[in-house]
């Protein structure tokens, strides 16, 4: 397969799995939601983190794409600044803790040396990152409005919604057959 083709294949996959995500947790946690986009459970930040750590740039290209698309024609379709901007910083928080974490720990593109101990600390940071960078946009640009309790849920929602996704995911994978070693 040529490295193009495997490239947009890692975007399309972000892009379909980050839709999915979307709609499961909205079919199941739509209770939990605060305001548009600030859950109790975020599922998609899970698939934020794990694009970024599997496919690097092209999961960050395909986050960008899907948050653009949701945040235009879904949760903000009547404010550009908003949606805009919010796809940036959906984008940049995950793909900067990728960066950090890919220096920090030297990380492999296989993630071989991806203990569970560093993956904690990337969903930890992930965590934070994605709610610090999109309260320091409203704190900009949206009128004054009680930021600590949004951003205190934004947080566990994305801890939460991304610890469900890691840990299903590391499910799933386990349930595949392994190869011998030769």
């Amino acid at each position: 397969m040529s490295q193009f083709r495997l490239q947009f294949m890692m975007v399309l996959a972000t892009i379909f799995f980050f839709i999915l995500m979307l709609c499961i947790n909205e079919w199941l946690f739509s209770y939990g939601e605060l305001v548009p986009g600030i859950n109790w459970i975020y599922l998609p930040a899970g698939v934020r983190l794990l694009s970024t750590l599997l496919f690097g740039g092209a999961g960050a290209v395909g986050l960008l794409i899907v948050s653009w698309l949701v945040s235009f024609f879904y949760f903000f379709p009547h404010d550009f600044m908003r949606a805009f901007a919010g796809g940036i910083v959906a984008t940049v928080a995950p793909y900067g803790v990728y960066l950090v974490a890919q220096r920090a720990y030297g990380l492999h593109s296989s993630l071989a040396n991806l203990t569970p101990g560093r993956l904690l600390i990337c969903i930890i940071a992930c965590s934070l990152a994605s709610p610090l960078l999109h309260h320091i946009w409203f704190a900009i640009y949206e009128p004054p409005r009680p930021l600590l309790k949004s951003f205190l849920v934004m947080a566990a929602g994305d801890l939460n919604g991304t610890l469900l996704v890691v840990y299903a995911a590391k499910m799933l994978l386990n349930l595949l057959p392994r190869q011998r070693a030769g």
